[in-house]
């Protein structure tokens, strides 16, 4: 079920501040033409942090709609409450989604041993699979590989999206939970390496963007054709670099706005992109091909 690449979608917004149904739709179908695997909806790309009950309710429903079964959904159930987390879980599994991506909890930084209880109640309370997902740069935590062993047998607990860039990091994880177990990539820069290092996909901000080229290049590693998935990765470097060049996911709302998919608008604390990035992510996506009015 989550392999290639899982776009972790974007939430657009309207000028009024709610969520613009509208340019979901149309985000939807890009993806769903151009190739991608899976969607995300309502995880840190898509400003959950921000999003109310509601708010989430309605953008799972609105997407799982749309996509009609077409491709896998997850939901981002995460929370630094695991009540909170758990019921976030048992709503997204009543309102169709496929699994839930539950990041670590961040700024209470549990002990392992508090991450394991964590993820086992999240689990013990769903009725769809669970991937784990670990970001240690954005939670100040880090979901150890000894831990996620732990974790794998649980029936429920199905994979982890890693993003830690260590591709020692994606072969330990695998050594640890066998086969079975899915690691995604969480990284753009080095999907390519944990793709080499046995990641079934990655969990792409890119792919927002550029969903057939990165369709393409997990296509490509997936068929073991390293020649063809390196050339993808050289040729969206330059955008990976751009994409960073703020807070996530700052520069690839910015993108999506400069090709006429969504408005400008992200949710405070995070602001709008700054002018003098503007014109140099401008030119990446005129290089790729990207810029311009929807077609």
């Amino acid at each position: 079920m989550f392999t290639g690449s899982i776009v972790a979608l974007v939430t657009p917004f309207t000028d009024e501040g709610g969520v613009d149904y509208a340019a979901l739709d149309g985000l939807v179908d890009f993806h769903l033409e151009q190739g991608s695997d899976a969607l995300v909806v309502a995880g840190t790309t898509g400003e959950s942090a921000t999003l109310s009950r509601t708010e989430f309710r309605e953008l799972l429903v609105a997407v799982v709609r749309r996509v009609n079964g077409a491709v896998p959904v997850l939901a981002g159930t995460g929370s630094t409450a695991t009540a909170t987390a758990v019921e976030q879980t048992r709503l997204a599994a009543e309102l169709g989604a496929d699994a839930v991506l539950v990041v670590t909890p961040y700024y209470n930084r549990p002990t392992q041993a508090g991450l394991e209880a964590h993820f086992t109640a999240i689990a013990d309370a769903s009725a769809i699979p669970v991937v784990l997902y670990n970001v240690p740069s954005r939670t100040a935590v880090d979901l150890l590989p000894v831990t996620v062993e732990r974790l794998a047998p649980h029936p429920r607990i199905v994979g982890i999206k890693e993003a830690v860039r260590d591709p020692a990091r994606i072969e330990e994880l695998l050594r640890r939970c066998g086969a079975s177990f899915t690691v995604l990539s969480g990284d753009d820069p080095s999907c390519l390496a944990a793709l080499k290092s046995g990641a079934r996909g990655v969990v792409s901000v890119a792919a927002n963007v550029a969903p057939a080229l990165m369709h393409q290049l997990c296509t490509a590693a997936l068929a073991g054709d390293w020649a063809a998935a390196q050339e993808f990765d050289q040729r969206l470097q330059p955008l990976f670099g751009m994409l960073a060049v703020e807070t996530n996911p700052i520069p690839v709302k910015w993108a999506l706005f400069e090709m006429k998919r969504v408005g400008p608008q992200i949710r405070l604390p995070l602001t709008q992109l700054d002018e003098a990035q503007r014109r140099p992510l401008q030119q990446c996506l005129e290089t790729l091909g990207l810029y311009g009015p929807r077609t």
